[in-house]
């Protein structure tokens, strides 16, 4: 798991545009103005996703949404609520995840060999 900030930068028509900071890194993002979520911090979980069929960045805490997940695309029309990066993007944000499911993993590993 691991944390995001989404920060809105501008907007355009249907396309908003902004970035995700996490773990030292900003990245831009996109968004369709009919279907934005608010400003702020979010956890981020890797999970399985029934629509995309396969693990995917899942954007965790959005009051009252469910299903907002990290993904590629390049007009607003293609996202209905998610949001969308390039695949670069995306790519880093599934290696913090990955890199921070280990680091908990590992602290985990090393609390259970303590008892």
């Amino acid at each position: 798991m691991g944390t995001i900030h989404l920060k809105r930068v501008s907007r355009a028509g249907k396309a908003v545009r902004g970035t995700i900071t996490g773990s030292a890194h900003v990245l831009p993002t996109l968004e369709n103005a009919e279907f934005i979520i608010p400003e702020g911090k979010y956890e981020l979980k890797m999970t399985w996703s029934p629509r995309f069929k396969k693990m995917m960045p899942l954007v965790d805490g959005v009051k009252s949404r469910s299903g907002i997940r990290i993904h590629t695309g390049t007009i607003p029309e293609h996202s209905k609520g998610c949001i969308l990066m390039t695949p670069k993007g995306v790519e880093t944000i599934k290696e913090i995840l990955t890199k921070n499911a280990k680091k908990d993993e590992k602290t985990f590993i090393h609390i259970s060999d303590a008892y």
